[in-house]
């Protein structure tokens, strides 16, 4: 997997595909249609963002490349791939359980804040990892 050299793509499986962690300066692409949603992407080394229907739904400190980000009612999937180790908030539901896997191993059940956002920490080393969240 490399960096989404058009920010942001659908995929023809029905999920999306951003960021692009090679650049060094800012870039964003807004109102993207993907499935009768609208993103919004702002991506470069330092960090990447993504708005859903104007709402948060993830931001990775330094910057990645998401690929095959599927969101459903119990969770989201997605492998991600960056330079270096990276911190990860998605925004989900609010107060709400989750079971989080990382690179197949099974890290344990988080709950989200009163902002429905919830942060791990995923080790990279250049290589694609697959992670997980699916409420319990």
């Amino acid at each position: 997997m490399a960096a989404v050299t058009e920010l942001i793509r659908s995929e023809a499986d029905g999920t999306i595909s951003f960021g692009d962690y090679t650049l060094s300066a800012k870039a964003k692409l807004d109102n993207f249609d993907h499935a009768g949603d609208l993103y919004k992407v702002k991506t470069f080394n330092e960090i990447t963002k993504l708005e859903r229907n104007g709402m948060f739904a993830y931001e990775s400190v330094p910057g990645t490349a998401v690929a095959n980000m599927q969101v459903s009612a119990d969770g989201v999937t997605f492998t991600v791939e960056g330079p270096e180790d990276a911190e990860i908030t998605l925004g989900l539901e609010e107060e709400t359980t989750y079971e989080v896997s990382i690179a197949g191993s099974d890290v344990g059940s988080m709950t989200t804040n009163l902002g429905g956002k919830l942060t791990i920490s995923v080790e990279l080393n250049g290589e694609p990892v697959e992670v997980s969240v699916k409420k319990c």
